[in-house]
């Protein structure tokens, strides 16, 4: 979604908020708070450092650089950071994991042709602890 401008329009959650429930955009999400819900964004999501999610993340390209508790769908490309923080099983064409981050879940690899709009039952976060499992 462009603005008058022509720019990308771009939702930013800021350090300091916490948002409970869905939240949908056609643009781009960036998240420095904190969500505690679903994520579907139609362009980016973007987890910045001090940014946490509980939930479900979907969008065309994901980068995180902070926490995701939850399932992350990455239709075209997904980034985790030397920050980042992922507990949760994650689908994506494309899968960069930086030196330091850390990854607890499964990966399923598949190209952009072959993603679901949605997140599948595939991709469902198993948010219990390893001692419980």
């Amino acid at each position: 979604m462009k603005t008058e401008t022509g720019n990308e329009a771009m939702s930013i959650i800021t350090a300091g908020t916490i948002c409970e429930g869905k939240l949908r955009s056609p643009g781009s999400i960036r998240v420095e708070g904190r969500i505690v819900g679903e994520i579907v964004a139609a362009q980016t999501v973007s987890i910045g450092s001090s940014g946490e999610v509980e939930g479900n993340v979907s969008a065309k390209t994901v980068t995180v650089g902070g926490k995701v508790n939850g399932g992350v769908l990455a239709q075209e490309k997904l980034v985790f950071e030397s920050k980042a923080v992922v507990r949760g099983d994650v689908r994506a064409a494309k899968l960069v994991i930086d030196e330091g981050a850390l990854f607890d879940g499964k990966c399923i690899m598949s190209d952009s042709k072959g993603m679901p709009p949605q997140m599948s039952s595939e991709v469902k976060p198993d948010l219990r602890r390893p001692d419980q499992k």
